[in-house]
């Protein structure tokens, strides 16, 4: 039972982590981002690789 929680609690954690990631890329100002090659429709598939690994 407790490895249930374990992964549960693992799985809140990156999700919170993720919506995080994303909003700190969303913030940065658009010359930033364009000067860091990351571009509004990236940033959703580059939270998600750095995050989760995928």
């Amino acid at each position: 039972m407790s490895t249930l929680f374990t992964r549960l609690n693992s799985a809140v954690q990156k999700r919170i982590a993720y919506h995080r990631t994303v909003a700190e890329l969303e913030s940065l100002p658009l010359d930033t981002r364009l000067d860091l090659d990351i571009y509004t429709g990236d940033i959703p598939r580059i939270a998600t690789q750095a995050v989760y690994g995928r």
